[in-house]
This record gives structure tokens, sequence and C-alpha cells, in this order.
């Protein structure tokens, strides 16, 4: 059952909120200020819906000069805030802390420059994932990361949580295509990170940065690198009678020296569960599993991949290969995997997805495992993932009226998350630690480990004002810091 805070107009008032109140007004215009309980409720919690957290304030800035005066207000009274996107992170990475700042990029979104002869452009953190594409898509370019909610996601939050997507497998993730950052530190100073030549000299502060989930500071301006639109794309969905004989394919094109764009599997359970909301009519919904295989490059290079592709899936036991070519069958193809998430609140009241990443070797016993443990729990586990390079997404589905069954979810997937890291994987690749999983980080790093990233904080952040509670454990039990931001203390502000 998810957990309300109570408005801090409900408690008693402890600081002089109504002081920061005033000077924030004097630096942003008085409308982008907010803090009437019924407006705040939009801020209250991101992807992460079991979570929610009332935040004491939200500012709407428009620049890196606005954002700076915000935050050096902040810093002046060790104020906490936690910059905030479109509020599509899964981890709770933007979920307030009790008696913040939120500062959000909605009013962010301008394109500053574009430079096709060198492959770059300027974006606010605001700038929604495809609208950079869109740009420059006329003139032959892309953008490459490409996570499931790119059509609503933000590209300051893409480096908060270093963002993957389909194409990860041969592209990267959202760490490969930043070359140069504007940075808010969270004393308010503005800093210049890298710039907009793909190699500088000097420690890799970008490389840092990305990935860092606001707990440095807030990226107020993103150079991105832009690619060239292959010349030839094709995606084969093959089905098959087994996830294993999937897995068995995936590892297959690998060793033949094919590196597609990428490589997705959807079992059963997402497959109907997407054919029901989408209703393309083109998944078949008797196949164990589905793979997609995206292959680009020149023409004659893509007709020849394909061709292996075809054959692997053929040899491991595929029932039929089908290819689209044509841009909008393409489009079709793709369009029930990017759903596949969406689709899952069709089949049930609430979802709860993870996201680990295994060696692809591993495949088959973890797909095996995940069943395990979807049995002795007793809950429902739809697998949606990126099978190129190992990153799995369980949906595990339930219904969160039904008492101590979020508990048990959470279980359930730090197991799976714990089976990650012993196969040799990582608790996550491309959604962040944020709050969901700050808890399960000593079972991938040692306390010498942490205590060193924890140095790193220390010196961008010596207040620990900048989204705390994010990404490290607390001494606390993981069942109790897990669920800390579900007990807050308010201070108290009054909302006008």
């Amino acid at each position: 059952m998810s957990v309300q805070a109570p408005h801090p107009l409900q408690t008693g008032l402890t600081f002089d909120w109504l002081k920061l109140i005033a000077e924030l007004k004097t630096v942003l215009d008085p409308e982008r200020v907010i803090s009437k309980p019924e407006e705040l409720l939009v801020y209250e919690c991101d992807g992460l819906v079991s979570y929610r957290q009332m935040p004491a304030l939200v500012v709407l800035p428009r620049s890196t000069e606005e954002v700076s005066a915000v935050i050096r207000r902040c810093h002046q009274y060790r104020v906490p805030f936690v910059a905030r996107g479109s509020g599509t992170g899964l981890s709770g990475g933007a979920l307030p802390v009790e008696n913040c700042v939120v500062i959000a990029t909605t009013l962010m979104k301008r394109i500053l420059e574009i430079d096709l002869e060198n492959r770059y452009m300027v974006v606010q953190p605001g700038v929604i994932n495809t609208w950079i594409t869109q740009a420059v898509a006329a003139q032959g370019y892309f953008y490459a990361p490409d996570p499931s909610s790119q059509s609503v996601c933000s590209i300051g939050g893409n480096v908060a949580e270093n963002s993957g997507g389909v194409h990860c497998l041969k592209y990267g993730v959202t760490a490969n295509h930043i070359l140069g950052l504007k940075v808010v530190l969270p004393d308010g100073d503005i800093l210049e990170l890298g710039g907009k030549i793909p190699e500088m000299p000097g420690y890799d502060w970008v490389g840092l940065f990305v990935g860092s989930e606001g707990t440095l500071g807030m990226a107020t301006e993103i150079t991105l690198r832009l690619v060239k639109t292959p010349e030839q794309i094709q995606v084969l969905l093959a089905d098959f009678d087994s996830v294993e004989a999937a897995g068995s394919t995936v590892s297959d094109i690998i060793a033949a020296g094919i590196i597609p764009a990428g490589m997705e599997i959807m079992d059963n359970f997402s497959i109907n569960a997407v054919e029901d909301v989408v209703n393309l009519g083109y998944y078949p919904r008797d196949a164990a599993a589905i793979l997609l295989v995206e292959v680009d490059g020149l023409q004659l290079e893509v007709e020849e991949a394909s061709q292996q592709v075809k054959a692997l899936c053929f040899k491991n036991g595929a029932r039929q290969v089908q290819i689209a070519s044509d841009p909008e069958e393409r489009l079709r193809v793709w369009k029930g995997r990017k759903a596949a998430f969406a689709a899952m609140g069709k089949l049930s009241p609430n979802y709860y997805v993870q996201d680990g990443v295994i060696p692809r070797s591993q495949l088959s016993f973890i797909l095996a495992e995940i069943e395990r443990l979807s049995r002795e729990y007793g809950y429902p586990v739809a697998n949606v993932f990126h099978a190129g390079d190992g990153n799995l997404h369980p949906l595990i589905l339930y219904d969160e009226s039904v008492p101590g069954s979020l508990e048990q979810v959470e279980k359930l997937g730090g197991e799976i998350l714990k089976l990650c890291v012993k196969l040799g994987g990582s608790i996550s690749g491309e959604h962040g630690i944020g709050a969901d999983k700050r808890c399960y980080m000593p079972e991938m790093f040692t306390a010498t480990d942490l205590e060193t990233m924890q140095w790193v904080r220390q010196v961008f952040d010596s207040e620990h004002i900048a989204n705390p509670g994010k990404i490290f454990p607390t001494p606390r039990t993981c069942g109790e810091a897990a669920h800390a931001h579900t007990q807050p203390e308010w201070q108290g502000i009054p909302a006008f």
C-alpha cells in the first residue's frame, strides 16, 4: 500500500519558509514558485509510484542562471533540493525527500545549438529524448540512446540515470553520447565539464557526472553527440517454443561476430499483454518468446548480416522469421516492445519493475531462477529485456491493496538483483539506483568502495543537500532504509 505524507501546512513551523519563498520569488516569476498542496501533488513521486513524498516547494526555472540562484539559496539555508525532469524514472531517483525544494526542468526545453558539420547539439535538460532525432532526422542524423519512455523522458533525466535503450548494444548508453555539460554545483556555482569535441584532456568529469543521479549537482546545458543515420536498417522478428532457444540465438549471433543495433527478447506473458493493449496483430500469441534483432549499416552489409541472423534463428529452432525493412513496418515491430511496460497495467493493478544485468551466457539460468522465485513468492513475473547486453527487466505483477504485497514483491525483486551480482552482473543497467536499490549496493561493492564514492560526493556536496538519501545505503537495515521516505517528519511550511 502506498504511503502518503502530510503536507507541511498541516504541521508545526520551525523554519522560515516564508523568507525562502519570498527570496525565490525575487529570482523567479511568482507563478513559478509552487507551494499549494494541490499543485505539489503532481511532484510527489516519479515512475516508482509505490512511494510518495510531497515536497515543500517546487520551482520552475528557465535558465542556468535561475537554477544557480535557486540552489544558492538552498545552500544558504541548508535546504535539500531534488532535480526532476519528466518524472519517468523507475528507481525513485526523483522522489522528493522531506522538506525539500524540487527543481523541475519543465520549462527548460530549448534546443540551443545544432552543428551538423561537427555532429553535436546543445540542449536544455527538459528537452524530450525523441525531439533530438526529430530535429535532425531530415538531415540524416539521429540521437542513439532510446529508452522505452523516449517519447516522454527528458535528456536531463537520461543524464542523471545514464539511461540506455534498445540501441545500447551497438551504440552504448547515455554516457557514450555526452560531450559536454554545464552544471550548477550544490553551492550554486556554475561549472563547465567537457566540451564540444570528442576528446578533452584531464579527468573525465563528464563520465563522473553522468549517472550520478543528481547527487553532484544539476546539469542545465547538455552537449549531445549526433550519429549519422545508417544507409540501411532491417528488423528481424523470430518466434520460438522456448525462451532458452531465443537466448541461445543471442549468444550465437554475438559469437558469429555480428553486432546488431539491438536485440530484445519478450516472453509469452509480455507478448500477450502487448497484443491485448496495442493490438498489433504482429506478435505470435502462442510463442514462448520472440527475439527482435535490428541490423543496420551499409546496404550490402545489412543484407548479409540479416541472412546470417535468420539462419542462426532457424538453427536454434525458430518457427518463423519475419524481416521488416520499410520504416513504417519497422516502427510497428518496435511499437509493441516500447509499450511492454505500460501494457502490464492491463493485466494487474500494479507492477514492480527491476533492472539487473547478467553475462549473456547466464541467460537461461537466470530465467529459470526467476521462474522458481515467481512460484516461491506467488507473484507472476513477465520478462522483457535487452538480450544483447544481458540487461533484464523482470516485471512483477501484484495488487498493492493486498496487505504486505509490496514488501513481498520488493523481496522478490531483491532476490533477482542478488542473483545478478552472484552471476557476475550488476544491480542496474540503465534505471539507476535511486531510493529503490540503494540497500543492495553492498551486494556489489565493498565498504571501502562505498566510502570512496562518498569521498567524491563530499567534494561536490559537503552539506549533502543535492538529492540526499539516493544511491548509497544508510546504516539502518535494508527494509528500514527502503521505507525511510515513507515515514517523514515534516518541519512544515505555509502554502499560499
